[in-house]
């Protein structure tokens, strides 16, 4: 089976379209950001399916697949942190550092268990799906209320969208360090990690989509 299949060349789609996406919003264009997003949205649910639809499954895309969605995910939270991006509607500073810390505590924890233990398999979270949901609706919000200005019901639903963010996003880093504590637990105390396969996409440990 070929690496760069379609699904994974949809993926590499995915990547090659950020920098599009920040010029778009440096030069104050969120009508084309918001058009570039969602493309990317529509790359992220074409690539899964085509994978399963053909069995196109690869090591490669398992890596490629969240590292172009969080790498898309985390420069629309800088990006549209800032005021000068979005005049509108900005993401709360805190936030974004909520979403960014995150994200480094779960790379952090699954390193040191795969290090330690050779611990490889993570059951996915349905708090880390509806963490990317949020997160995926929070960032579509922020930039439709940008786009559309003088909706302020847009502006009010951004401004909760953010908040639903926060709270998904601590309550699933929570739940997924006290996760993987356990399953690091009960690997120590059988003397041996997760030698078989992982469950979940490997560079996706808490089976996000």
């Amino acid at each position: 089976m070929k690496a760069l299949n379609l699904p994974n060349l949809l993926s590499l789609l995915r990547m090659g379209l950020i920098p599009f996406f920040i010029i778009a919003m440096t030069r104050g264009d969120m009508s084309q950001a918001l058009l570039i997003f969602v493309v990317a949205g529509v790359t992220d649910a074409l690539d899964g399916f085509l994978a399963r639809f053909w069995g196109q499954q690869t090591p490669l895309g398992a890596y490629l697949d969240p590292a172009a969605d969080k790498l898309l995910l985390v420069t629309a939270y800088v990006s549209l942190t800032l005021e000068s991006v979005a005049p509108v509607v900005a993401i709360p500073f805190w936030i974004t550092t909520l979403v960014i810390a995150r994200d480094v505590v779960i790379v952090t924890t699954v390193a040191a268990l795969y290090m330690a233990l050779d611990l490889r398999s993570f059951p996915p979270s349905v708090l880390s799906k509806m963490t990317t949901v949020t997160q995926v609706v929070g960032v579509s919000l922020v930039l439709v209320a940008n786009v559309w200005d003088g909706a302020g019901v847009l502006q009010l639903a951004a401004h909760w969208a953010l908040y639903l963010v926060a709270f998904f996003t601590l309550a699933s880093g929570l739940h997924y360090v006290l996760l993987a504590m356990r399953m690091g637990g009960d690997a120590a105390a059988d003397g041996k990690g997760g030698a078989e396969a992982p469950a979940t996409d490997p560079a996706d440990p808490a089976g996000e989509a």
